[in-house]
């Protein structure tokens, strides 16, 4: 199904029965038949005889949403959601999230405002593409974790990372051996990228005390104790 407009705009919607009109319009536009609540389906629009497109109707997405729409497959591939089209930052982004979903789940999504309706995905078959990059960093970070310090979730403190652990080894370090130099720390414990951590300083354990020396903060102390059985 093409993606299509309606002109006039309307404020937030308040029934689902706001939604039907648009949706109709835009598939009558392109040849099909269209009827309401037909059987479980909120709307079933026909074309010769092609695959009936069924389409839920709901005013938020939500997990029930999904679940009622991926049960329409079983009647037919050409099965969408329709929603009211979101407004704000972090609307869009859960649109974005929510049109991801549906195009691993196989369903079409339909967006409407005032009495415009816009297809953003047509029902099919995903192939997701691999992004090597991410792939790379997540076994990078695989790799610099020691041990598996996060099999419970998160601890009361946060999360285990492997940069976290690599601040625990410099700041052990200078707690046993008190301000030494950055290249000194890094070839003692083995964490290449030490005067970096240092230099960062993102937890607040450590401060320069002079051109690449450091010394451990008592917030460093501090979070010795915190994080001392962590990996």
């Amino acid at each position: 199904m093409d993606s299509g407009n309606r002109s006039g705009q309307a404020p937030g919607m308040e029934r689902e029965s706001e939604l039907y009109a648009p949706v109709k319009a835009l598939l009558e536009g392109q040849g099909y038949e269209v009827k309401g609540e037909v059987g479980a389906a909120d709307l079933v629009a026909l074309r010769g005889d092609e695959e009936p497109v069924i389409v839920e109707l709901k005013l938020r997405l939500s997990l029930a949403l999904f679940h009622q729409a991926v049960a329409r497959l079983a009647v037919s591939d050409a099965v969408y959601i329709a929603v009211p089209k979101p407004s704000g930052r972090t609307a869009r982004r859960a649109l974005k999230d929510n049109l991801s979903l549906c195009r691993r789940l196989g369903l079409g999504f339909i967006v409407v405002k005032g009495a415009r309706a816009e297809v953003l995905c047509d029902p099919g078959p995903y192939a997701p593409r691999r992004n090597k990059a991410k792939r790379a960093r997540l076994l990078r970070e695989f790799q610099r974790i020691e041990g598996d310090p996060n099999a419970g979730g998160a601890t009361r403190h946060g999360i285990v990372t492997g940069y976290r652990q690599d601040a625990l080894r410099c700041a052990a370090y200078l707690a046993e051996h008190g301000a030494c130099r950055g290249r000194d720390v890094a070839e003692a414990t083995g964490v290449a990228v030490a005067t970096r951590i240092m230099r960062d300083n993102h937890y607040g354990w450590f401060a320069r005390i002079g051109t690449g020396v450091y010394e451990l903060t008592g917030t460093g102390r501090a979070g010795l104790k915190h994080w001392a059985y962590s990996w």
